[in-house]
């Protein structure tokens, strides 16, 4: 099958490998119908992400058909569409009983695929623990609609959850990425007074513009004034840090009330600077990543109820030998992408 695959830092390759079998009892092997890529998976390409295996293929957003299953298998049965979640949880540790997915206990627990195992930048993927990692997509729901449920729509989704809002805050979310997107669409679900978005991309901006006209957008160099006329205490009472860029951190806190919940969403490539005495008093809660990506279910049920719709996000759309195309394009940013749906079949 074909397979994209992480050679070294610098490189990834279209290659040809076997198709993945049944390793373990609880394991799937789902086919993939359509898949996207990650800026995750530009941070292993350049050698961000040390604990990634040179050789493994690459992907962790996906969608395809169950094809077959292992005895210990319950939920999934070959022929389901489902969704693949980017964690691999055992759901029996002490960490995936309290819903921390993120820190499983198993050796392979918590980002695994496309990183340390085999992922689904390919024509099949084997996914560890089915009954944890795959979610049947409802019949009405599409493949598109379902393409971001496992990783950047879990990502909003958890991050959202636990930043606390409520229907009287005025929320700042720095980075109109897809991640800040589908962290935007899940922060509308909780009704805040208002919300703000932070980009310094005329392209994403205009995209914000077209597709939420009701959100307030600023730029990097006039989010902190814009964000103290436009909100009731003197800065956000909930700030999410999307980003990662440089300077969004220390963004993030300056725009943030005293007393407020900053959640920092953002993988950074260097590490950040927690200036405790410039921040003094301003009694801050930060609450960091990554996703506990355990909410798919729920997830799938609002997209089906159509109160989330990702579908605006996928700009463009390439076959699985195309993908060295689609890299390009999404990592330079060209022609106004967003996402890229990649189809495997």
């Amino acid at each position: 099958m074909l397979a994209y695959t992480y050679v070294k830092p610098g490189k990834f390759e279209l290659q040809e490998k076997p198709k993945p079998g049944l390793k373990d009892s609880r394991d799937a092997i789902v086919r993939v119908t359509l898949g996207s890529i990650c800026t995750s998976d530009l941070h292993i390409k350049h050698g961000s992400v040390p604990r990634a295996v040179p050789g493994v293929t690459v992907g962790h957003e996906m969608v395809g058909v169950v094809e077959d299953v292992g005895e210990d298998v319950i939920g999934i049965k070959p022929g389901d569409r489902v969704t693949v979640n980017v964690e691999t949880f055992c759901g029996e540790c002490f960490f995936c009983r309290r819903g921390c997915v993120n820190n499983c206990m198993d050796p392979n627990g918590g980002w695994a695929l496309g990183c340390r195992i085999d992922g689904g930048q390919a024509e099949y993927v084997r996914v560890p623990y089915a009954d944890q990692g795959l979610n049947r997509i409802p019949d009405t729901v599409s493949d598109e609609q379902a393409l971001f449920v496992g990783d950047i729509l879990a990502t909003g989704f958890w991050s959202v959850r636990i930043s606390e809002i409520t229907s009287e805050d005025t929320i700042l979310i720095i980075g109109a990425g897809p991640t800040g997107i589908c962290t935007l669409l899940c922060a509308l679900l909780k009704n805040p007074r208002r919300i703000i978005v932070c980009e310094q991309s005329p392209e994403r901006i205009q995209f914000l513009q077209e597709h939420y006209p009701d959100i307030l957008v600023t730029t990097p160099e006039h989010c902190e004034e814009f964000v103290r006329k436009n909100s009731d205490h003197g800065g956000a009472d909930v700030v999410l840090e999307v980003a990662g860029s440089e300077n969004t951190f220390r963004l993030a806190w300056k725009c943030a009330r005293p007393n407020a919940i900053v959640t920092i969403v953002a993988l950074y490539d260097k590490p950040q600077i927690l200036p405790l005495p410039d921040m003094y008093g301003k009694n801050l809660i930060f609450k960091t990543g990554g996703v506990d990506g355990c909410n798919c279910a729920e997830i799938l049920r609002l997209i089906e109820s159509g109160r989330i719709d990702t579908a605006p996000l996928i700009t463009h759309r390439f076959s699985l030998n195309e993908i060295e195309k689609a890299y390009r394009i999404f990592e330079n940013r060209e022609d106004g992408v967003i996402k890229v749906a990649i189809r495997s079949v």
